[in-house]
């Protein structure tokens, strides 16, 4: 298993302290200084790494949270209608295209019902007369 940092900075003081060195010399006293430097910084990393370590779990858990709120939220259900901003399914769109300008329109069962629209491109006034197949009107007829 690999020494951690706090470990081998111990081995180095421990390495100096069996050297039998005159502590009066400029060169001793260099090496005393570094050799405490590294330890602070050792501890320091060592610290750090402990809340690094906290962080990451306090990540995990709000990460583990914010699944639970999407899953809540958005009732972790795929559409299938293959729409991009998942809209309500149970609308039907058609599409509509001015004979003046020539432009799409999308429009529910609702705005075909009510029998016109204008044009947001041009204001051209586009009607609508629906036309059921007879079996389409005897069913809603059933149901009624």
């Amino acid at each position: 298993m690999a020494m951690t940092l706090t470990e081998k900075a111990a081995y180095i003081k421990g390495l100096k302290e069996g050297l039998t060195l005159d502590e009066s010399k400029p060169e001793v006293k260099l090496i005393n200084a570094l050799i405490d430097i590294i330890d602070d910084l050792a501890l320091d990393v060592s610290d750090l790494e402990d809340e690094i370590a906290m962080v990451g779990e306090q990540v995990d858990a709000v990460d583990e949270d914010l699944d639970a709120l999407e899953s809540f939220v958005y009732d972790d259900e795929e559409c299938d209608c293959d729409c991009d901003d998942c809209c309500d399914c149970d609308d039907e769109y058609f599409e509509v295209e001015c004979p003046n300008c020539g432009e799409v329109i999308n429009v529910d069962e609702g705005i075909l019902e009510s029998g016109s629209i204008q044009c947001p491109n041009c204001d051209e006034t586009l009607e609508f007369d629906i036309e059921y197949d007879d079996e389409a009107d005897e069913e809603e007829e059933d149901d009624d």
